[in-house]
């Protein structure tokens, strides 16, 4: 079963490199595809340095949705496992526990959660364990989401929500020691409000708006159908 790694990432040349050398010493990652979404700093290149990483170059900045439908696109791979590209204290071992549970077929999606990183970031994940952007998804499921490019970062909220209204087995791996910068940190504080305010419309706009994720038939009737 063909494993791989999609990673979106804006504006993250000084903290792409050591996540992408954790990745690619996975022992269950086959493939690792960088999505440089309109960046404007040097993130396309500094993935091209870390031997055995494919880099997707993109015009214009997507959104994470979309830079993510974009990576999945591009493989060719039965699992698919996507990770932050600023992400601290990443090993080879907390990318396997999360590839794992999916590879093996014991759940459809597992998802990353946070413990041991940082106060506020292991705080986030422990009220919201569902905007974790850490996790592992059959390809063929992930890209049967209608309109998910469009989503922006609402994204890891309308995964969980579609697997949870289409009865999509779940598990979930505890990261331990792993965290990453707040928003604040890396832009600032005013363009880091900026873009918290966006994730938190993005991720409004999923939840108003839930009634496209509810309309799915179940993957498991989708399967009987073709029997």
């Amino acid at each position: 079963m063909k494993v791989t790694c999609v990673v979106p990432a804006l504006n993250e040349a000084g903290r792409i490199k050591p996540v992408l050398e954790a990745i690619t010493q996975s022992s269950l990652v086959d493939e690792v595809i960088v999505v440089s979404d309109g960046s404007t700093d040097r993130t396309y290149e500094v993935a091209l340095e870390v031997p055995g990483v494919i880099a997707i170059d993109l015009a214009h900045n997507v959104g994470k949705a979309g830079a993510m439908c974009a990576g999945a696109s591009r493989a060719d791979a039965d699992v698919i496992i996507f990770l932050d590209a600023d992400l601290q204290g990443l090993t080879p071992r907390h990318v396997d526990s999360i590839v794992r549970p999916v590879r093996e077929d014991r759940c459809d999606m597992c998802v990353g959660v946070f413990r041991g990183g940082r106060f506020w970031t292991d705080l986030a994940q422990k009220i919201v364990p569902v905007i974790s952007g850490q996790r592992a998804i059959k390809r063929d499921l992930f890209l049967s989401i209608p309109n998910l490019d469009e989503l922006g970062m609402g994204v890891e909220i309308a995964l969980t929500r579609w697997a949870h209204y289409n009865g999509i087995r779940v598990e979930s791996a505890v990261l331990d020691g792993v965290t990453h910068p707040m928003k604040e940190e890396k832009l600032g504080a005013w363009c880091g409000f900026t873009s918290r305010m966006t994730m938190y419309w993005d991720i409004a706009k999923v939840l108003v708006d839930g009634r496209k994720l509810r309309k799915q038939t179940p993957i498991s009737e989708q399967a009987d159908a073709k029997d």
